[in-house]
């Protein structure tokens, strides 16, 4: 059970804060409606397919594939795109907007998504990092030259029984060969990290501008397999003399005593600190 003096206290330091820090991993979108990848049994309850065919997550997730079978690599990139687009974020996206702009020193988003929720629910692009890319911007396979460029429009047709995309497969519009999302994969060395380098750069400038004190990390559902978002969140909250507010239902541990951990979804969290705030 919560201690609701922990959500008390979380609602009294934000109301107080002048700068946010929003962390977000997997577990953001679950309440959304996204399917939960953590563990082996995870990721095939979402795609059984892959079950069948002996593939988990970090397998598929692969950059290999679109040499080697680039309707299979499609099928499962394809139909992620396809879900991000058609869904609509929870209402803790909405909570952390409202707080971002109570802040005198301004905010900033820290994601490993690659859903591109914050976009959707309307958080200004350009004070956002998404360090594993993002599934909606794509890159060449062949590297001509291009550089980063938007996802196609249109829905990319997938067998469900087989989840192989259909022909044609997204291309890119300078060379026509194929393309790829511009994601960071297992075993990639080929993701062209320019955008996320540009992302990274801005919220560097941001971060040292900020006088200590008075600053809070929020982060919502991201674990210790890959610690990417946590790590940040816990330098940022060390660096500026401020608290972590760490939402996981399942590795709600913080590394100090003045922070405060959650177990608890981020949306169930996140309207609960906000009834208090409101």
């Amino acid at each position: 059970m919560t201690d609701q003096n922990a959500i008390e206290r979380a609602a009294s330091i934000i109301s107080s804060a002048d700068t946010l820090l929003i962390g977000a991993g997997a577990g953001m979108g679950v309440d959304s409606g996204l399917p939960d990848f953590r563990g082996v049994q995870g990721f095939w309850r979402a795609y059984p397919r892959y079950q069948a065919l002996g593939l988990e997550f970090a397998a598929i997730a692969n950059p290999r594939w679109f040499d080697k079978d680039p309707a299979l690599a499609w099928g499962f990139y394809g139909h992620r795109l396809n879900l991000y687009r058609k869904t609509r974020p929870h209402s803790g996206f909405a909570v952390l907007a409202r707080w971002a702009q109570r802040m005198n020193q301004g905010w900033f988003v820290f994601t490993s998504n690659v859903d591109g929720q914050f976009q959707e629910a309307g958080f200004d692009p350009t004070r956002i990092v998404e360090c594993h890319g993002a599934i909606r911007s794509m890159q060449c396979l062949d590297q001509c030259g291009i550089g980063i460029f938007d996802a196609p429009d249109q829905e990319i047709a997938i067998d469900e029984d087989t989840m192989r995309a259909h022909s044609p497969l997204p291309s890119c519009p300078r060379c026509h060969g194929l393309a790829r999302p511009n994601i960071l994969m297992f075993g990639d060395s080929y993701w062209d990290h320019q955008r996320t380098s540009v992302q990274e750069t801005r919220h560097g400038v941001w971060r040292s501008k900020i006088w200590p004190g008075r600053a809070v990390a929020i982060e919502c559902g991201a674990g210790t397999a890959i610690p990417s978002v946590r790590n940040v969140c816990e330098a940022f909250a060390q660096r500026h003399q401020g608290t972590l507010i760490r939402i996981n239902p399942r590795e709600p541990q913080v590394p100090h005593s003045r922070h405060i951990g959650l177990p608890m979804g981020a949306a169930e969290a996140l309207e609960a600190i906000d009834r208090l705030i409101s």
